[in-house]
C-alpha cells in the first residue's frame, strides 16, 4: 500500500482540540517542515486551534506553534533551546498564565506512553514517590503492588491523536529509518491514532527500519525537513538560526515580526503532492 501524501494533506489531519505529538529530541530531527505547513494553514484558515502539545522534549518547532497561538496545553519534560537559551514564547505565555502546563517528567511521559502501547490504563512506577509532584497532578494516583504491598505511582496512559516524526529515509509502505538518536519516537509511533512520517528521502522499499509500516499511516517527502535543527548525517544544526530566534523574539510583537521571516526562509523543499 502506497502511503505517500502531500504535506498539505498531512496537516489536514490535525484538528482543533486534538493532541499533537512531535518527535525528535532536543535540537535534533525535529519535524520543522510539518510545523511550517501547519503554521501556514493556521494563518490562512485560523485552524487548528486549542491543541495539546505532546513532546518528550520541546524546542523551536514547538515554540513556533505556541507563539502563533495554536497551543493551549503543553505536556513535556523540557521546553527550551539548550545552549541557545530559553524558549521565549513558551516562557512568555506560561509566565502570563495563557497556556496550561501539565507537569511531566521523563518517567511520567515514558510510563504513560508505554501504558497506552500495552493497552492498559496506567503503568506503575517508583518515580515521584516522596516528591510534591502528585500535588500538582491530582489526576495521577497511587496503587498498591498486590505482591509486595508497596505503594507505587500509577501513571495514566497517554495517547496522541496525531504523531509526527521526521526520518532519514522512508519507503512508500511506511517503514522508516530515524538513526541512533531515537528519543521516544519508536514508542510514539505506537501511541498515536494517526502517525505521519516526514522523510528526507522516500524509496520504494526499505530492507531495514526503526519504525514499521503497521504503526505508520502516512509518509511525506520533506527534504531538509528538520532545518534549522540537525538531521545527522544529512546536515548539521544551524546554530545561527537558533541564536537569531532567541535574540530577536521575546514577546508576541517581536514573534509576529520574526514569523514572517521564518515562513519565507524555511519554506519546505520539494513537490507539494
Amino acid at each position: 500500500m502506497n502511503k505517500q501524501i502531500s504535506i498539505q494533506e498531512a496537516v489536514e489531519e490535525v484538528t482543533s482540540g486534538s493532541t499533537l505529538a512531535l518527535g525528535g529530541m532536543t535540537l535534533y530531527r525535529r519535524p520543522m517542515a510539518f510545523v511550517h505547513a501547519l503554521l501556514e494553514r493556521y494563518l490562512q484558515k485560523n485552524q487548528p486551534a486549542d491543541l495539546t502539545l505532546l513532546a518528550f522534549t520541546a524546542s523551536l518547532e514547538s515554540d513556533l506553534l505556541v507563539g502563533a497561538g495554536l497551543i493551549s496545553k503543553v505536556r513535556s519534560c523540557y521546553f527550551g533551546m539548550e545552549i541557545f537559551g530559553l524558549a521565549p514564547m513558551f516562557t512568555y505565555y506560561a509566565n502570563h498564565g495563557e497556556i496550561e502546563v501539565i507537569e511531566e517528567t521523563e518517567a511520567s511521559l515514558a510510563l504513560g506512553i508505554r501504558a497506552d502501547i500495552a493497552g492498559i490504563g496506567f503503568m506503575p512506577g517508583r518515580a515521584w514517590i516522596g516528591t510534591d509532584l502528585p500535588k500538582l497532578r491530582p489526576d495521577v494516583r497511587t496503587v498498591i503492588d498486590p505482591y509486595s504491598g508497596e505503594e507505587l505511582i500509577a501513571f495514566p496512559a497517554i495517547r496522541a491523536d496525531v504523531g509526527v516524526i521526521h526520518a532519514l529515509k522512508a519507503d512508500l509502505h511506511g517503514n522508516a529509518l530515524i538513526g541512533n538518536n531515537k528519543g521516544i519516537d519508536e514508542e510514539l509511533s505506537g501511541a498515536s491514532d494517526f502517525t505521519i512520517i516526514t522523510a528526507e528521502q522516500i524509496v520504494p522499499e526499505l530492507t531495514e527500519a526503526n519504525l514499521i509500516s503497521p504503526y505508520v499511516d502516512a509518509v511525506v517527502l520533506a527534504p531538509k525537513g528538520a532545518l534549522p535543527s540537525s538531521c545527522h548525517p544529512h546536515y548539521p544544526l544551524d546554530g545561527e538560526a537558533f541564536l537569531t530566534y532567541t535574540e530577536q523574539v521575546s514577546d508576541p510583537k517581536s514573534f509576529k515580526i520574526y514569523l514572517q521571516t521564518y515562513l519565507s526562509k524555511y519554506r519546505p523543499v520539494g513537490p507539494s503532492n
